[in-house]
């Protein structure tokens, strides 16, 4: 087979080449087709094969290995180069597009339930007044101002009331950030 190799490199030699491509076309495509390769792709692939080794049979060293290992090396590498190549998306079947579910992911929903719960039983740890600012404030949209001319209290006091309800929410919920 080397010697086939040799008389394929001269390039002269026509029958040679022919003799390779009847000896290896075959074999080269029944591999690429037992890579998964279709029948199309392989043959295209197996023929890619044989003209790299027809244009680099000059390189062929028969120390390094036999001249059927050194052209399935080429296929191999033939069928990467291809894979890389091609896109790997595909597009779906009409009847299979569809949008993607707006709903959480089980574990997210969970977890979100749980956060909510902790947050509601922070909020009603809170002594009435505090409770009371908080809900209007952030339930409500209510600014300051308006939660005090509600309340009937000073804009200090409601402020004051607002920070000290922050802090103890954050401390007691300081292990969900």
């Amino acid at each position: 087979m080397a010697d086939l190799l040799r008389r394929v490199a001269e390039r002269s030699d026509t029958a040679a080449f022919r003799e390779l491509y009847q000896t290896y076309g075959p074999r080269v495509k029944a591999f690429m087709m037992r890579q998964g390769t279709d029948a199309a792709t392989a043959e295209d692939l197996a023929q890619e094969t044989l003209f790299t080794v027809w244009r680099r049979a000059s390189l062929y060293a028969a120390d390094k290995g036999s001249a059927a290992t050194w052209i399935f090396a080429i296929a191999r590498n033939l069928r990467i180069d291809r894979l890389r190549r091609e896109m790997p998306w595909q597009e779906l079947p009409e009847e299979r597009l569809e949008a993607a579910a707006s709903e959480a992911l089980p574990d997210e929903a969970l977890a979100e339930k749980e956060r909510q719960a902790r947050v509601r039983a922070a909020l009603a740890s809170l002594p009435p007044e505090q409770h009371e600012v908080v809900v209007l404030s952030y339930l409500e949209g209510l600014s300051h101002g308006e939660i005090a001319a509600r309340l009937r209290v000073p804009l200090g006091t409601v402020k004051s009331r607002m920070r000290i309800a922050y802090q103890k929410i954050r401390a007691g919920l300081e292990d969900l950030r």
